[in-house]
């Protein structure tokens, strides 16, 4: 009876020595673009490395503009960054610009395209912006894609990129620094799209560069 706990006593020991090699999450290497946990359904959280390879925003027709020089007008598109021209051609080119600025040092990990659809984009009038100021309103749905098999990797999600628009007499001083609506909606995209892309996402099945779907691509490139 001895002689059998000792042996059942050796055998959990062995057990638990096994056990404590497992790795521990927090000191694995989350740099990877993807992974997959066999056995687990669960998604599992996980850091993303990206080279960012090409930047679409599309900037929908449907979206209502204003021209009105009213404090708020009810509109999808308002903007006063640029010369009167075509409203949705110039938003997408804020954006892409900002966003590109954002992505510049992205160039390790996997190649990535990004598609942004824009929700709304509402600057300030002059009327807003020469007397209180208010909240430059910027929102759009993000996807990121594989840029060889067009296979979404994340997304799309809406993200909300606004930031607080100065007014009066402050405005005016920005403007004379340089520091117009455009530089700063910019500069803010920037900064929002380096956190967006930093976040976790949930893991998926590994995606074969081999096996690219033409149908899938079709409408992408």
């Amino acid at each position: 009876m001895l002689a059998h706990k000792w042996m059942m006593a050796v055998v959990m020991l062995g057990l638990s020595a096994c056990a404590n090699t497992a790795p521990v999450a927090r000191n694995l290497d989350m740099s990877a673009t993807t992974l997959s946990v066999a056995g687990q359904d669960a998604p599992h959280p996980i850091a993303m490395a990206y080279n960012v390879t090409d930047i679409r925003v599309d900037v929908p027709q449907k979206l209502r503009v204003s021209e009105a020089n009213v404090y708020y007008p009810i509109a999808d598109i308002v903007w006063r960054g640029d010369m009167p021209g075509p409203r949705h051609a110039q938003v997408a080119a804020v954006i892409r610009d900002g966003i590109a600025a954002g992505t510049k040092g992205m160039t390790a990990g996997q190649d990535v395209v990004l598609l942004v659809d824009v929700t709304r984009f509402h600057a300030l009038t002059e009327k807003t912006r020469y007397s209180f100021g208010g909240m430059h309103s910027v929102k759009f749905k993000l996807t990121v894609l594989d840029a060889l098999t067009g296979a979404t990797l994340d997304g799309p999600r809406l993200i909300s990129a606004d930031i607080k628009a100065s007014g009066g007499s402050q405005a005016l001083a920005e403007d004379y620094a340089g520091r117009t609506q455009k530089v700063v909606i910019q500069e803010h995209l920037a900064e929002v799209i380096r956190a967006e892309l930093a976040k976790p996402v949930a893991s998926a099945p590994l995606v074969s560069r081999n096996s690219i779907d033409p149908m899938r691509l079709d409408g992408l490139w």
